[in-house]
């Protein structure tokens, strides 16, 4: 847990699991349109709700990265994956 490597690969799944939260939050229309009835685009899109829907992704799996190392050998999975 306390290597470089180790954090890598832990920002690597927390940017995967922010981008993942983005898109089922976009997805289930809770950023697009007043009335739901409008097409998803960029300018209607609250970016300011995606960006702590991303950041709140992210820090939900680095928590789940440091819970994870001690139990899943040295990398920040629970499958015991090496991180070489």
């Amino acid at each position: 847990m306390f290597t470089l490597k180790f954090w890598k690969a832990a920002t690597e799944r927390a940017v995967k699991s922010g981008a993942q939260f983005v898109v089922l939050t976009i997805g289930g229309g809770a950023v697009a349109g007043a009335t739901g009835n409008e097409t998803i685009n960029a300018f209607l899109l609250d970016y300011p709700t995606l960006g702590g829907v991303f950041l709140g992704g992210a820090i939900l799996s680095y928590l789940t990265s440091l819970i994870s190392a001690p139990l899943g050998g040295d990398g920040p999975s629970l499958a015991g994956e090496s991180i070489e």
